[in-house]
């Protein structure tokens, strides 16, 4: 196991590894010869009331001061549908046993649009993560508009990446803009809520969904250059469609056995998949399925990975027998093993890694949404699956929670 007290040039070489594992066997075993098991504990509460409903909570791992490695936890508060608070940031340096108070990162907080009278601008969707070349952290979300109380309809407004940089020394750049000028994304282009890959030589992959209208949205890769202050594209790879709804969205990234991976969100009942050689040239995207062919039900919502050096795992809400009332099925949180070369799930490794909560039928007002959530490699040991629930009957009420899935084998995978 790898000394909890690295150094930063011995972080760079073994990745995000650095902590001891706290888990212990948990419930009944999947088919699945790398999950040992999945603890599950609540970081914040709120689902009675009286206090702060925080939402997106996505975390990364910092080499930390003195060598000592940390998890940084961007968040923010929810009042109502897509009606989001300042941008916070939280640490943690026991693995997650505690937490500091969640303090508010400036870049990412509202700002008035003297321009477009009585509009807010604020950032949504944040994803951390830490660069090692430049031993900094980048913390990308997009831009969102707010009239008064709630999220804006009628402004429609282009939407684009917005980023804020943690330096080694711990203080915040300030906002700053991922610039694209391609009549491509004239209305949207974004890498919202997606996972990304850091490549050896610093540049930064990633996919966009991006469109000129807000039908019909398209993703891509996208290969980016990174000099620790400055996040700048540098190609973008041939696109992939969908003319359902709003198209393809929120695509989020991994990289496994030399290939790079991506999920997408769509809105026709079905999430799909796709593979590349170089994370810009993807082949013919491809419905989520089981190994025996049959495909997933999904309803507009997000899936991520859970990457490890052995075997490649996908995290994703979908339609079930359990939770036919829930709205757009969007609890539990399921995961189950991929099969790389198929583009499929292994049906036999299935198993819950966040419970439904109610059943949204005794109990409607109960029901905790987990549609947005996020997946880390906490360390070598054990991966994270961190959720803000979101009870919309509730006045947005909602706990934060984390489950950690505890390896039979040491993760080599970084990300």
């Amino acid at each position: 196991m790898l000394s909890p007290f690295l150094n930063r040039r011995q972080f760079l070489a073994a990745g995000a590894g650095g902590f001891a594992s706290l888990a212990v066997p948990g419930l009944s075993q999947a088919s699945d010869d790398l999950i040992k098991s999945i603890t599950r504990e609540t970081l914040w509460r709120n689902r009675d009331g009286g206090g702060t409903t925080w939402f997106h909570p996505r975390a990364c791992v910092v080499p930390g001061e003195n060598g000592k490695p940390f998890v940084l936890m961007t968040l923010q508060e929810i009042s109502g549908s897509d009606y989001f608070g300042p941008v916070h940031w939280t640490r943690s340096d026991d693995l997650g046993k505690t937490w500091t108070d969640p303090a508010p990162i400036e870049a990412l907080g509202r700002r008035p649009m003297p321009e477009h009278d009585g509009l807010q601008k604020g950032v949504c969707d944040v994803v951390p993560q830490y660069h090692p070349k430049t031993d900094t952290t980048l913390a990308m979300g997009h831009v969102v508009f707010y009239r008064g109380d709630h999220f804006s309809k009628k402004d429609q407004l282009p939407r684009y990446p917005l980023y804020a940089v943690r330096h080694a020394d711990g203080t915040w750049s300030e906002q700053k803009k991922l610039e694209w000028d391609d009549p491509r994304g004239g209305f949207i282009y974004s890498n919202n809520c997606g996972q990304r890959v850091v490549l050896p030589d610093g540049d930064i992959l990633l996919a966009f969904t991006f469109g000129p209208t807000a039908e019909n949205r398209q993703v891509a890769g996208v290969r980016c250059a990174f000099d620790g202050e400055t996040l700048r594209i540098k190609e973008v790879g041939p696109a992939l469609s969908l003319e359902v709804g709003r198209g393809l969205l929120e695509p989020s990234i991994t990289q496994f056995d030399g290939r790079v991976f991506m999920t997408i969100r769509a809105e026709d009942g079905h999430g799909y998949v796709a593979a590349s050689d170089d994370g810009l040239h993807y082949g013919e995207k491809k419905a989520w399925a089981w190994d025996d062919g049959e495909t997933l039900t999904m309803s507009t919502t997000q899936q991520h990975w859970m990457t490890h050096s052995d075997g490649l795992h996908l995290v994703y809400t979908r339609k079930d027998a359990s939770n036919e009332n829930v709205i757009r099925w969007r609890s539990p949180l399921w995961t189950a093993r991929v099969d790389p070369e198929k583009r499929c799930l292994i049906r036999e490794t299935e198993r819950v890694v966040l419970p439904l909560v109610g059943d949204g039928i005794d109990a409607p007002d109960d029901v905790a949404l987990m549609g947005n959530f996020h997946v880390v490699n906490a360390s070598s040991e054990e991966s994270w699956v961190t959720v803000g629930e979101w009870m919309p009957r509730r006045q947005a009420r909602g706990n934060v929670l984390l489950a950690r899935v505890a390896w039979k084998a040491p993760n080599g995978h970084s990300a």
